[in-house]
């Protein structure tokens, strides 16, 4: 009877897992993926091309900071806001044409608060910088810089992805981008493993300043992903658009695994997990409940040996 018992409290929890994946996927494109491997634990529609909106200040911020890293930029350098940058766009932290930022705190404004002006400025700096270091784009510097990005989708096999601007406005934006949410867990798995960028889209709060017309501003940045600092969550960023709808990418952690081999050798594994999830209709919600499911399949999977098939693996 125990056995029985048994047999029936794993089937029931095996179909409740099933009826609540079914449920959060609803109408959604979604991948859950181990951070340290790659290996994908469940996904739905996950190659399906779709906008992505402001997820891609993921792509823009790996430009900014891969050129402080690898070209010696400086990221206290002073950017000014160009008039372009307030076109089809909200200005959620009012910035005016003109007022000028460190680079340092326009990158907490774009990825904290997910101001598409300071991705805008950003691109339109650090595309002036690279040029003639990189192959240069007859659309100017904004165009050069997303050229990088378009370069880093490439070398990170994101063979299904198109950038077309910095911040993922595609209202009256001819091409339209896309990409994929297999495609996005790649980026945000590169973009984890620099602290840099970890450290950006961990903070709840910032506060950013900035100049007008000689007078120093401040403003309090608030972080727009809701589920950050629950379940092990770190970051990693929203967006919404009419067409893309609520997308949000979630990157979790769990206190290593610690496998003894004796009293002086061990293993330690990271437990980490990626979420990429597009076009939902309610991305906090159902990326909680992803974020549960993605726990019990990680357990699963680490019960069964971590088994990585690297042909599926992003």
């Amino acid at each position: 009877m125990r056995k029985l018992h048994h047999f029936y409290t794993v089937l029931f929890a095996f179909l409740a897992l099933l009826a609540t994946a079914s449920h959060a996927a609803a109408a959604t494109a979604y991948v859950i993926v181990d951070g340290k491997s790659g290996h994908v634990l469940q996904e739905s529609k996950s190659r399906d091309k779709r906008q992505v909106a402001s997820l891609t200040k993921v792509a823009m911020a790996m430009v900014v900071l891969d050129w402080a890293e690898k070209r010696g930029g400086d990221l206290g350098q002073v950017a000014t806001i160009p008039p372009e940058a307030m076109v089809g766009t909200e200005n959620l932290i009012g910035f005016q044409p003109g007022d000028s930022a460190a680079l340092r705190d326009l990158l907490y404004a774009a990825l904290v608060q997910s101001d598409n002006i300071a991705a805008y400025t950003l691109a339109q700096h650090v595309g002036t910088a690279i040029q003639g270091t990189v192959p240069a784009s007859s659309g100017g510097p904004v165009a050069t810089f997303v050229g990088q990005m378009n370069a880093l989708a490439g070398t990170l096999k994101m063979e299904r992805t198109r950038f077309v601007n910095p911040h993922g406005i595609d209202t009256g934006v001819k091409p339209v981008p896309f990409s994929t949410a297999a495609d996005m867990a790649r980026l945000t798995r590169y973009a984890m493993s620099k602290a840099g960028f970890r450290f950006y889209v961990s903070q709840k709060e910032r506060q950013i300043s900035f100049t007008r017309a000689g007078t120093q501003q401040g403003y309090l940045l608030r972080n727009t992903n809701e589920l950050l600092g629950t379940n092990g969550v770190e970051g990693v960023k929203t967006g919404r658009t009419a067409r893309a709808g609520d997308c949000l990418i979630l990157s979790a952690q769990r206190q290593a695994e610690v496998i003894k081999h004796s009293e002086t050798n061990a293993t330690v594994i990271p437990r980490h997990l990626v979420i990429v999830l597009l076009g939902s209709g309610n991305r906090f919600a159902e990326g909680g409940q992803l974020l549960n499911i993605g726990w019990q399949l990680y357990d699963q999977w680490a019960a069964a040996g971590r088994p990585v098939d690297q042909k599926k693996a992003l």
